[in-house]
């Protein structure tokens, strides 16, 4: 039997609305620690190869600790900032999450999800506050909205109950977001006839699942590991055949043939218009 380790926590704080503080644990909710990684080599020697700063003037190697960070202001100009000055500007943290507000719990964009944690009570000091308040926003169907000192920066945090604890999401700032109209205003309004409608519905029905995580697979990941796993065993590893391309002649008929192919017959309309055509067809060729 596998043994499993415990999570560790990447922060440990308090979670605070008004008045009532809890102890709680932040934990990692995603990890690409998995993940085939790889080293870079010299190809002649097969050593390992690093990194080097070289300025771009002297074409010198510039040491770490004559190394600094510094911002273009244009013209060639950089404004310097020293690694002090740079920490004195950083908010201190005093490890507590606020909550500001609670919210709808799909008033929140997606796109404004940044990475996912998971909150926890640290023991039992606190855990029947903590039950208190998730079991509070479930039934609410809310979502809270907070902020916290977490890695050196204050970040806008929204959490939702999930199960016997809270999932924690870090939100991107609204100057980080893309607004979807700088894509899509330029997109047609275009009129849908209703025979692709129906089609288009029937399609998704048949087409009908759950969200199950487990069922995506990595598929780069996975060639990787087994085109390492053939050259270390020195065999030859067979390539997948690309897909057929297939040209769409007509949007009606390729809905018709994605209906088919989702594991049924189109709809009865659908059907019924495409029999007329046919026929229609065939008196014309006959006449």
């Amino acid at each position: 039997m596998e043994s499993t380790v415990a999570p560790r926590a990447t922060w440990k704080g308090y979670l605070k609305i008004s008045e009532l503080t809890v102890p709680v644990a932040l934990y990692a909710g995603a990890t690409t620690s998995q993940r085939v990684s790889f080293h870079v080599l010299n190809r002649k020697t097969g050593n390992r190869v690093h990194r080097e700063y070289i300025d771009e003037e002297t074409e010198e190697p510039v040491e770490r600790d004559a190394q600094v960070k510094g911002y273009d202001a244009g013209d060639d100009r950089y404004v310097v900032l020293e690694p002090e000055e740079i920490a004195e500007t950083i908010p201190e943290s005093d490890k507590t999450i606020r909550i500001e507000a609670f919210l709808p719990l799909d008033e929140v964009d997606t796109a404004y999800f940044d990475r996912p944690y998971y909150i926890a009570p640290t023991g039992p000091v606190g855990a029947d506050s903590f039950a208190v308040i998730r079991e509070g926003m479930r039934r609410k169907k809310v979502a809270a909205f907070a902020r916290a000192v977490l890695f050196r920066r204050v970040r806008p945090l929204l959490l939702r109950p999930d199960g016997p604890g809270l999932v924690a999401n870090t939100l991107n700032f609204d100057y980080e977001v893309r607004p979807a109209e700088t894509v899509f205003e330029d997109l047609p309004d275009l009129k849908i006839e209703s025979e692709m409608l129906d089609l288009a519905r029937y399609i998704i029905e048949t087409k009908q699942g759950d969200f199950d995580p487990c069922a995506f697979d990595d598929r780069y990941d996975q060639a990787l590991a087994e085109l390492v796993k053939a050259k270390l065993e020195g065999r030859e590893i067979e390539l997948p055949k690309p897909p057929k391309e297939t040209k769409v002649v007509n949007l009606m008929d390729a809905l018709r043939r994605s209906a088919e192919a989702s594991g049924g017959k189109a709809p009865k309309k659908a059907r019924a218009d495409k029999t007329k055509k046919t026929a229609s067809a065939r008196r014309r060729k006959a006449g």
